[in-house]
């Protein structure tokens, strides 16, 4: 049995319903009805503004919903602060570099750990990371500031498994990198997930994120307007046009995938 149908048939670990959420009282999700199933690699495409990032603030905790629903493990989010739902099992990439450069590549990743107080437990976490990371092990004592935007991302990775999570937000992990590196990096997305983690993604470059994932996800002007696997979503001829400059062709699935028509 492939990975997409094994994910397929996983229960949703992660689940959005009707949901709006904003800023100065507008707006960004219009009613976002979206699942990320257990063990999936989910990557949520759409043009600039469709509300990909905002979705994913929702569900850290660092902007409320104005209405409708976000269940994580059968358990509301919603009105929760960062740390409760950081302390749930969620942790969040950000897009932008968020590590100390001045620090060693080693303090960063074990500032990820920050709320564990167990000792060994930090240790075994951290030989954990740096076996699935190897560039935590190699360059540990360098300061995290003159590692390369590939290896500074990869720290940000092992960082974020300190608390070992069941969700993983990645926002744009992509943004800045190179081809050669972006495979590389969304190669260990993929190894976080053959690891146990589910990991929720957002992207820009659509084409690199649904190869890499199990599950799509595209939006538009803040709904969701196609949910499907990401052979499925990548194959479908209106998003080929809309939004990956051509439909991709060479795998055939099985079922459509589910297209909402836009209001």
């Amino acid at each position: 049995m492939g990975t997409e149908a094994r994910a397929a048939q996983q229960p949703a670990l992660l689940s959005l319903r009707g949901l709006y959420a904003g800023y100065g009282g507008g707006d960004i999700l219009r009613g976002v009805d979206l699942e990320v199933p257990e063990g999936s690699v989910t990557c949520v495409v759409g043009p600039n503004g469709a509300g990909k990032s905002t979705v994913l603030r929702v569900v850290s905790g660092l902007l409320r919903a104005r209405a409708g629903s976000a269940t994580f493990a059968g358990t509301s989010l919603l009105g929760r602060s960062p740390r409760r739902i950081l302390d749930m099992g969620i942790v969040q990439v950000p897009q932008d570099g968020s590590l100390f450069p001045n620090m060693t590549v080693v303090d960063n990743v074990r500032m990820g750990a920050y709320t564990v107080r167990d000792r060994g437990l930090i240790e075994r976490r951290m030989g954990e990371v740096q076996d699935l990371f190897p560039v935590v092990r190699e360059r540990a004592q360098e300061k995290a500031g003159a590692l390369s935007g590939g290896q500074q991302k990869m720290v940000e990775f092992a960082r974020s498994l300190m608390l070992n999570p069941r969700l993983v937000l990645l926002d744009e992990p992509s943004m800045g990198l190179d081809p050669k590196t972006l495979r590389t990096i969304l190669d260990q997305v993929d190894l976080m997930r053959r690891t146990g983690k589910t990991v929720l993604m957002v992207e820009q470059n659509a084409r690199s994120g649904l190869r890499a994932s199990t599950h799509g996800v595209v939006m538009e002007s803040g709904r969701v307007r196609l949910t499907g696997s990401a052979a499925e979503v990548l194959d479908n001829p209106q998003i080929g046009e809309l939004y990956l400059g051509g439909a991709m062709t060479g795998s055939k699935p099985s079922e459509p995938a589910t297209m909402t028509a836009p209001e």
